[in-house]
This record gives C-alpha cells, structure tokens and sequence, in this order.
C-alpha cells in the first residue's frame, strides 16, 4: 500500500536512525510482531515487560510507513466526542474509553522519561474551538460531560478567546493534560531500547504468508525463511485491510505541513494543540525546533494518485489557514508538505484483539486520530489475551463488535 507521499519534518530531526539487517535464516520465538510502527514496538515493549520473547519485522524500515507521517499529537479527546461515545457505547463504556487514553497520556509519558533516545514528548494543554456560532451548544454540551466525568477542561467565551489568544471564536474548551511528541524520534527510540534489551528486530523482511495449528503458527517471508512462534501479533497499521477487509474500517487521504523554524508564537499562549470543531478539521501544533506543523484537510479518497494531486493545493490552504489564526506571525511557508494515508473505523473506536479465520493471531489497528494512545491500549489488551488473562477493556474494543454510528475525522 502506498501510505504516503513526500516526506516529514520529522525524518530530519533523527538524519542517521539505527538500522537492522533483513531476516536471513528460519528462527522461532514466543510472539512474531509484524511491524515496526509506534504500534508493534510498543507492543514490544509491553510483552518483554512481562518475560515473553518477542521478534519483529518490518517490509520496510522501523517507522518507515505511517508512523513517520503522524503528526504526533496526544489528546484523551477523541474525534469522536464524549457525548458521542456515552450515546454510542452506553456511559460505562465511552466514560472508560475517554478515561483510557487519559490514563495512556501519562503512561505514554512515564515509558519516554525512561527512553535514552529523546522523543520530544512535551505535555500540552489542548484548546478545541467552535467553528462557527452553531457549534458552540454542542460544545457545552461536551464540555458538561467532560467535567461531569471528572476531566480537566475549562471552557472559554468569546471574550475569554479573544483575551487570551490572536483569533476570535464563539467559544472553546482548554483541555489539560494533553501532549505532543515527535512519532518518529519515540519509534526509534522504543526500537532501540528493545534492540538493548535483546530483541531481534529485522527489517526488508515481508511477510507473505503463515499456517498455523494447534501448536503454533508458520510465518514465511519473502526470502523464503520461515518464523515458527506460538502467536503472531499484526501491528501492520492500515495495511491490514489488504489481509482482510474490515467492515469497520475507511481508509481516507490526509495532509500536513511543517513552516520554517519561527522567533516566537505571539497570540499563542504556552503554544498549546488547537483544534476545531468542523469536520474534517484543522489542527495545529509546535515542534521543539520551532516550527508549525498543521494538518488535516481530509478527503474520502484512498487512491494514491488523486491524493497526491491535491498536495500542493492542500499545502497552501493550510498556510492560509494558520496565517489567519495567527496574523502576527512573519509569513509562513511550508518547507515540508506530505500527504498520507488515515484510517478510521465507523463507529470511533480502534478495533483491537482476535479476528475470524486467522488462529493464533492478535491484531491492533489503531485506527482514528489518537493512534499512539490505542497502540498503548491495545499492547496491554493483546499481552492479556496473548498470556490468557482476562482483559475488563477488550470486549469495547473487539474487532467484530456491531457498529452503530459514523466516525468524525482527525489526524
């Protein structure tokens, strides 16, 4: 699959990752991970936490497909709003999906302090915005459920908006606790940190296809080596669908762009994520290095050509956009623009655990735009199940779970 066109700010920001040889003999193992995104290595890390044996391989490099397009913002807000999920999914279950990812910002934070290799993580405030003055009940309305549940939000007027930041806006909620990082830098970094910690970790190594029985199954890739592993584990991100398609699951077309590094933020106060209620929407964040990455501009396409098209229009509608927000800034422009792939499932929530027809298989399919947290979720869930524990978050997450309502977009 072709899940992305031009490169990232954030290749440039680790210009020399360490690299790993391609499987060139049979070996076997506990658990065969298969890929090397921000997914597969932090289910690495989750299983050889817990004493079992992990090897993983990539087709491609470590990061070297979605993860290095991610634009690497942490929200315990989903695409899909609170009150969405209470409606959808009963309040037991969207309160806890919401309480998950708050709960994975800090997790995910406590597993970078200990990462030798910086991965920029920084804890931001998040400030959502009211598109237009119709969307400001349903804001309160999000912003009641929010408090209600014990969330740290607070919401803002138009006065309040426009005192604090360079853009008017009917009205807006500050979430704190949020955070943002560098996708690139925290894959290499968990890949390193597995690699120091033993595990093998092979790269140019396809999987092309596997058996299993009722004792293990039989990995073999495109050289012909076979990889014999009592599970495998799929962290394969959006190329999963080419296993099997999910009825759950839309792949779409996405686009970002990284400025030139900048002097100050004027009108930006503590340079917090912002985003917005239209859907699909824009959002924008900081770098360490100083620069603006915004993305969104999201089309129901998941043909590569026509994606790539309309890359250099989207590039310049984003600049425009953030020029707006922020008209005391010099003038930007996009020393970095890509296009990407983005998965997100119909009902809001990434689809996580066993599947019909593939026996001894586990899969995380992070899909929806808090994808580093449901990877951190779907690494405890897997382990458990992998283990033969009992998981109270994986029947919200089952991959053959009825659907009921759309999903909203983000990145």
């Amino acid at each position: 699959m072709n899940l992305r066109t031009e490169k990232s700010n954030w290749l440039d920001t680790l210009p020399n990752p360490r690299s790993f040889p391609p499987l060139e003999e049979d070996l076997s193992c506990d658990v065969l991970i298969i890929g090397g995104g921000i997914s597969g290595l932090l289910a690495a890390r989750e299983l050889m936490n817990r004493g079992i044996k992990p090897v993983l391989v990539d087709k491609r490099s470590v990061a070297g497909g979605s993860s290095s397009a991610n634009t690497g913002l942490i929200q315990y807000s989903s695409d899909k709003s609170l009150v969405s999920c209470i409606n959808t999914f009963g309040e037991e279950g969207g309160v806890r999906f919401y309480k998950l990812c708050q709960e994975g910002i800090g997790q995910l934070k406590a597993i970078c302090d200990k990462l030798s290799l910086d991965p920029e993580f920084r804890l931001r405030d998040s400030l959502y915005y009211a598109s237009c003055p119709e969307d400001v009940s349903s804001l309160q309305e999000e912003y009641e459920a929010l408090s209600r549940f014990g969330f740290p939000v607070r919401y803002l007027d138009e006065a309040d908006v426009a005192s604090r930041y360079s853009f008017r806006k009917s009205a807006a909620l500050l979430c704190q606790g949020d955070a943002e990082v560098n996708p690139f830098r925290i894959t290499h970094a968990l890949a390193q940190s597995a690699a120091e910690n033993g595990m093998r970790i092979y790269e140019l190594t396809e999987i092309r296809h596997h058996k299993a029985d009722d004792t293990c199954i039989r990995l073999y890739t495109d050289r012909g080596k076979c990889i014999t592993a009592q599970y495998a584990l799929f962290a394969a991100g959006y190329e999963t669908q080419e296993m099997k398609r999910n009825a759950n699951a839309q792949i779409i077309s996405s686009y970002a762009i990284a400025t030139q590094p900048l002097d100050a933020f004027p009108g930006w106060p503590d340079r917090c994520l912002i985003w917005e209620t239209a859907r699909p929407y824009l959002y924008v964040r900081t770098t360490v290095d100083n620069r603006i990455v915004a993305g969104g501009m999201d089309e129901a396409t998941a043909d590569p050509e026509e994606r790539d098209r309309q890359l250099p229009l989207k590039k310049k509608r984003l600049i425009a956009e953030v020029q707006k927000l922020f008209p005391e800034l010099p003038p930007l422009r996009a020393e970095y623009g890509w296009a990407a792939a983005f998965g997100e499932t119909h009902d809001g929530l990434p689809m996580i655990g066993e599947q019909l027809g593939f026996p001894r298989c586990y899969f995380t399919m992070g899909y929806g735009g808090n994808g580093s947290l449901y990877s951190l979720i779907a690494a405890r869930i897997n382990a458990d199940l992998i283990e033969g524990k009992p998981n109270p978050d994986a029947a919200l997450f089952r991959i053959d779970r009825p659907t009921k309502t759309p999903a909203m977009q983000k990145n």
